[in-house]
């Protein structure tokens, strides 16, 4: 009883509550001569193996304890917190050994679940990158065949890469554009698309494989793995997009008369967003699970340091109309990106390499952006939503408005942050992520145009389509900084609470 009460209160280590359990019970009235299993001893085992059990310690070890040597340690409060840690994810709560009375604390992911769930979306980032890269490089179409486990390895000897090569010679891209291409030209579009689907592998093994470790290890909140597996679920929908996507453009039915052999833009869209909703649902789910895991352990919720709840923050009419508003703002982002997609599979930046005017004029005329032969239907109903998906002139003038007014609204998302009313209400580190996202959005805009005024170079357009993600990052910042803790980081920040006027 004495070691519970002492566990109970948080007053010392284990080693020094042994020293202080021991003292007691191997006082003046109580010295055993020799061994700790002597004739006084053997009459106090049921209490020595009582304490022992609730200690976590060898009886044995009562002996062997020195009390004049050992000296108090006190244990951090986060260390305190940690011995009642649940470990069963799907239970409710559990009860911690000290009796009916101690804490009831939910199971809370540990930090390193939001570090991994980060890095994953970092890998996200580059296979978009890499994607973009292929893309330009028109690399996208050298691996004519889909084999998930055979093709992590490359062509090993010069008879595999003829087979390769002579699998691409059958692709209407080499039949029209690409007959004089060599072998080491082959094999450098290869090794493009070839890191591409690679990379994309190296996500699901780097997901699925912590995933089932945490999962076993019963360290994910009760709300996660429902999350985790909907991302899984979206890893393997890639894979299969984008093989997809890139089977379009080596089946000849697909491709038009005198046309150019290309993706179709369609599926490359598809593909491009899937890879954003990913991303954006790795790199806000970690954000959440880092900062419930900080405010838990008696951190800053967003940099607050003025004593508001976060729950006062979230419910001001201005924090609410001001998170209305970046949901907005991502969902334009999302778009624009999406039509950046359907721009790139058109080939949309070779039409105009001017700006702001395309041809002399803001608007082109209009039978070049609404173009009759894009019509199918006779009474030409499909006019507006033809023109508007595979137009190259209407797409690049879509892309670039949006882009336009993507960057507008970012700086009015920026300039609300200075606000006085708002800035009163608002999270610290909302503010700052709000003006972090202008300062990339004029980085954006500038490549966007230096982009279109050199005819998009692979190094700029790939600059160009890292910063679209960086932009959308940013948002899902300023999301997860007004994002209330949940339930059970609530629960665990009010035992600390506890915990730490009882130490005091």
């Amino acid at each position: 009883m004495l070691a519970s009460a002492f566990a109970r209160a948080g007053l010392g280590s284990l080693k020094y509550q042994t020293s202080l359990c021991s003292r007691a019970l191997f006082s003046k009235t109580f010295k055993p001569s020799g061994s700790p299993f002597s004739t006084c001893a053997r009459a106090q085992w049921p209490a020595l193996l009582k304490l022992s059990n609730a200690l976590g310690v060898s009886p044995r070890s009562f002996h062997r304890a020195k009390p004049s040597s050992i000296k108090p340690t006190v244990v951090p409060l986060t260390e305190r917190l940690h011995a009642t840690r649940p470990r069963f994810f799907f239970s409710n709560a559990v009860q911690p050994s000290g009796g009916a009375a101690s804490p009831v604390l939910p199971v809370l992911s540990p930090a390193s679940v939001g570090h991994w769930l980060k890095g994953c979306g970092a890998l996200v980032f580059a296979v978009i990158v890499v994607g973009g890269v292929t893309r330009l490089t028109e690399s996208g179409l050298s691996i004519t065949e889909w084999h998930p486990i055979a093709g992590c390895l490359p062509p090993s000897s010069e008879e595999a890469w003829d087979v390769e090569f002579d699998k691409y010679k059958a692709t209407p891209e080499f039949k029209i554009l690409n007959q004089s291409i060599t072998m080491d030209e082959f094999k450098s579009i290869f090794y493009m698309e070839w890191s591409h689907r690679v990379l994309g592998r190296l996500i699901g093994v780097a997901f699925i494989v912590p995933a089932a470790y945490f999962a076993i290890r019963k360290k994910l909140t009760a709300s996660l793995p429902k999350k985790l597996l909907g991302m899984a679920l979206l890893i393997a929908a890639q894979g299969v997009i984008g093989w997809y996507m890139v089977k379009s453009g080596l089946e000849d039915s697909i491709i038009e008369v005198n046309a150019v052999p290309r993706v179709s833009q369609y599926r490359l869209a598809l593909h491009l967003g899937t890879a954003f909703v990913l991303y954006g649902g790795l790199m806000g789910t970690g954000l959440a699970a880092l900062s419930d895991w900080n405010w838990a352990h008696g951190g800053l919720w967003s940099k607050v340091v003025d004593g508001r709840s976060p729950r006062d923050v979230i419910r001001n009419p201005l924090v609410r109309k001001f998170k209305k508003f970046t949901w907005a703002m991502t969902a334009l982002i999302f778009l624009t990106a999406i039509s950046g997609a359907f721009a790139a599979g058109l080939d949309a930046g070779m039409m105009y390499d001017e700006f702001p005017y395309m041809g002399g004029r803001l608007v082109p005329p209009k039978d070049e952006l609404l173009d009759r032969a894009y019509a199918k239907k006779s009474d030409c109903s499909d006019l507006w939503w033809r023109n508007i998906l595979e137009n190259p002139t209407m797409t690049q003038f879509n892309h670039r408005w949006l882009a336009v007014s993507t960057y507008i609204a970012t700086g009015a998302l920026c300039a609300t942050t200075l606000l006085p009313s708002y800035r009163a209400v608002l999270p610290p580190l909302t503010k700052h992520f709000a003006h972090v996202a202008f300062g990339v959005a004029n980085i954006q805009l500038a490549l966007g145009i230096s982009t279109l005024l050199y005819f998009v170079p692979v190094s700029l357009a790939a600059c160009h389509q890292a910063g679209s993600v960086a932009l959308f990052t940013l948002m899902v910042h300023i999301l997860t900084s007004l994002r209330r803790p949940g339930q059970a980081a609530r629960t665990w920040r009010q035992a600390w609470a506890m915990a730490s006027k009882k130490s005091h």
